[in-house]
Order: structure tokens, then sequence, then C-alpha cells
């Protein structure tokens, strides 16, 4: 098996689907994180917020935001933005997984859709919203190196976890931290199914149940 269907099949048995779709206590958002095979070995694509933002400018991301009134579903929020962003068309995207959603730091529900893309897709970001696109190789988050983390960070719970990612494509260094740091972490240990180098905070042979536990958590204070 090809490890792009190989991946697939793993990620999809992490998929909840609409399970927490109609959570009606928080404003929603979702990301993507896009997926693709480059000389066999699975990257994803990360993004670099504009700095005429208001919030969270210049910092790295996956594309992403707000769901707007008109979309049907957390899926359909992701594929938009990252339509939006970075002219990722939906047609050009299979959609592998929808995993726990999680509480960012500006009380939003965010939703993170895992989905593949062709290697050769090339991005056209809206300068509106990012000032760059570039690609990671998805095992450099499980590893040591470039890695530095965070106990006891205000208005976080559990580790805060950083990266720092030279692009050699562009020469420029990417810090990479918080929830979009945390997101890959994930993404990485579910479809590698290796576990992380570093201690992540949860349990590395059942993931998601942090995040569930960590969701609920969150929504008990509410």
């Amino acid at each position: 098996m090809q490890l792009r269907e190989k991946t697939i099949a793993t990620l999809k048995q992490f998929d909840i689907g609409g399970k927490f779709s109609n959570l009606p206590v928080l404003p929603k958002a979702s990301v993507l994180i896009p997926l693709f095979v480059r000389d066999n070995e699975l990257h994803t694509l990360m993004t670099l917020r504009s700095e005429e933002l208001r919030t969270s400018a210049g910092e790295v991301c996956f594309p992403g935001g707000k769901r707007d009134p008109g979309d049907r579903s957390d899926v359909d929020t992701a594929l938009r933005e990252a339509e939006e962003e970075i002219g990722l068309l939906p047609n050009d995207v299979v959609v592998v997984c929808t995993l726990f959603p999680i509480i960012n730091k500006s009380g939003l529900l965010v939703t993170p859709i895992v989905g593949f893309i062709d290697e050769t897709f090339s991005p056209t970001p809206n300068p509106a919203e990012v000032s760059a696109v570039f690609s990671v190789p998805l095992g450099f988050f499980i590893r040591q190196e470039d890695h530095s983390v965070a106990h006891s960070a205000p208005g976080i719970m559990g580790p805060l976890h950083s990266f720092n990612f030279l692009d050699p494509a562009s020469g420029c260094y990417y810090h990479i931290w918080g929830l979009t740091a945390m997101l890959a972490i994930l993404v990485a240990t579910l479809a590698l199914k290796k576990k992380p180098e570093f201690d992540v905070g949860f349990d590395s042979e059942d993931p998601l149940s942090f995040f569930q536990h960590l969701l609920h958590l969150k929504l008990s204070k509410l």
C-alpha cells in the first residue's frame, strides 16, 4: 500500500465526524491540516499570518478561520478559509478526518480537519491574510531537535510546545508554537504511529482521549 493510502486508512480511525458540530456555547472556527507526500515522506503545509491582521499577527498557523453563517459544516469552514487564504480549491482536497475540537486562547472552538492535497499544489497567498506559505516534514514534530516546552504558561492547560523550523526552500526561520504546534504534534503522532521523543502531555498510545478530556474540562467551566 502506498504511503498516502496507508496514512488515510490510519487517520480515518480517529474521525469524530460531526459529533461536536452543534455545540452552541462557543463561537466556532476550523483549520485545515493539509498533508502531502514528497520523496516518500509526509509533509504538512503551514502559513505565516500577515502582520496587518488584528489577531495572531505574524504567527504560524494552519489555513483556517471563523465559521461563516453560510458554512454548512466544520469541513466547509476549513475548505473555504483555505481557498481564501492560499488559493487551495475545495475539490483539490481529499478530506480524511475531523479531529476533536480545542478551545483556543481567544475562546473559539477550533475544529481540526485533516486532508490530503497534491504535492504539485502551488499556493497563491492572499497578502491581506497570509505573508508566507511553507511546508514542514511531519516527522519534524515528533523529534526533540529544535523543540522546546514551557510549563504553567498563563491561560494554557498543559505544556506549551514550540519549534524553530528552518525552511530550506526560503532560508527563513519560523517559530511554530501554541495550538498550531500541538495540532502538528497530534497529527504527526497519529499519522506516523510513532511516539514523540519528548513529553507531550498526553498518552501517545491514546492521544485523542487527552483532547476529549481537555474539551470537556473547559466546557464545564463555561
